[in-house]
């Protein structure tokens, strides 16, 4: 019986030796690398992020972060091929491959980490940003949208005292600018084959009263609205007062013809403002102006939402430790103190005076544009549509073929998509 316990408590010995050598996600004191994917350009900068991570290492000294920066056109590609292993376990997505990663599996669904009062502060293009068939896929993190941004100096010049609030007003102002000899082309946009062109159609077509799918998700391309949009984008570039150049332009391009102070008018993302004003990076400081996106007769000014979440992959192998990094990037005293670059996902930090000093017509305008964002399409082949839309929308932009039959292309590709 002795030798029988004795055994025994070998045994269980044995066991909980290897037990306590072991690496798990929760265990107490175990070192663990969490390999993080970010966006290199707009929103949080690259300091941000690592200074950011560094006061998250601080209060977390067993877990560390290796944070990666790669360009926007090649990060859908490069979380495919690393979400399903796990060679990153925290990945930033764009509003419109949350369908695409959910549905595929790359990534973990985390509606029961968000609680009722958290997602009730939080703007609802934020949670749409990570959201699928009403499941959370990820934390909202970079809240951000287009604005229409012009230059202060070339309105006094041409006689206006305030920004237009229609786009033909816009156009109005426009072709005084360039008959006074203001500027050449007072219009710059990135139109180039890109997805920044399908981000300034979602923003010029929603504020026509258009849309890219209807309310059940099937495709409406070719809508009368969306055609009408079109037709002024082709229209200003015919016209002359829409810089020729568009059409190969991204946003950064954009950012710097409007800094050297070549335009009145450009669509932008929030990180354009603070750039704009300054003295190293711009010739127009203290000549921004920013104001929510114009509308047409009947229509609100819509804008495109660009929000962007930080999300768990489904291959990760601590994924415990990966969210409790995206809560500390997501939470409202890091966004409130790095609001610089980016503003928060969180309304009532809209409040905060150190919030709204960081860009009080930046907030304003926010304000006005964060409840009225219109979403690219969120469906799981959206990859596809945006693909076709860059194609023919872009073909209409040069002249080669007429609004019409662009749009009618793009629904009938779109239909066969979307009935695979």
């Amino acid at each position: 019986m002795k030798k029988t316990l004795g055994i025994l408590f070998s045994i269980f010995l044995l066991v909980g030796i290897f037990t306590g050598c072991s690496t798990s996600s929760s265990g107490k004191g175990d070192k663990v690398t969490i390999n993080a994917l970010f966006m290199k350009q707009a929103g949080y900068s690259e300091d941000d992020v690592k200074a950011i991570t560094k006061e998250f290492e601080e209060k977390n000294p067993t877990i560390k972060i290796k944070p990666s920066f790669v360009q926007y056109e090649a990060l859908e590609q490069k979380i495919q091929t690393s979400a399903p292993t796990g060679g990153f376990d925290v990945v930033i997505i764009d509003a419109p491959w949350t369908a695409k990663f959910a549905k595929a599996g790359f990534v973990k669904e985390v509606s029961d980490k968000l609680n009722e009062k958290d997602r009730a502060d939080i703007f609802p293009g934020a949670i749409d940003s990570v959201s699928y068939q009403d499941k959370l896929y990820g934390m909202p993190w970079l809240n951000d949208t287009k604005y229409l941004f012009y230059n202060t100096d070339m309105l006094k010049q041409a006689g206006f005292d305030n920004p237009p609030t229609t786009w033909d007003e816009l156009l109005a102002q426009a072709q005084v600018i360039k008959e006074k000899g203001i500027a050449d082309t007072p219009i710059v946009g990135s139109w180039a084959q890109a997805e920044a062109l399908i981000c300034d159609f979602t923003a010029i077509t929603s504020s026509f009263g258009g849309s890219l799918v209807d309310e059940k998700g099937k495709p409406s391309v070719n809508s009368k609205e969306n055609i009408d949009a079109l037709t002024f984008m082709t229209q200003s570039l015919k016209d002359g007062l829409t810089n020729s150049k568009s059409t190969q332009y991204l946003e950064e391009d954009v950012r710097g013809v409007f800094s050297s102070g070549k335009a009145a008018f450009a669509l932008n993302w929030t990180y354009m403002y603070n750039m704009a004003n300054d003295p190293k990076e711009s010739s127009v400081v203290g000549k921004v102006g920013i104001a929510p996106v114009p509308g047409t007769q009947g229509h609100n000014g819509m804008s495109v939402n660009g929000g962007m979440g930080l999300s768990v992959t489904k291959g990760s192998k601590h994924p415990d430790e990966a969210w409790k990094y995206i809560e500390y990037l997501s939470s409202k005293d890091v966004q409130k103190r790095f609001a610089q670059n980016a503003l928060p996902i969180w309304k009532s930090l809209y409040e905060d005076e150190g919030v709204v000093k960081t860009g009080p017509e930046v907030v304003e305008a926010s304000k006005i544009q964060y409840d009225k964002l219109e979403n690219r399409p969120r469906v799981p082949w959206y990859g596809e549509l945006s693909t076709e839309l860059q194609v023919n929308v872009q073909k209409a932009l040069l002249g080669e073929i007429t609004p019409e039959k662009a749009l009618d292309s793009v629904q009938k590709k779109a239909e066969e998509i979307a009935s695979k």
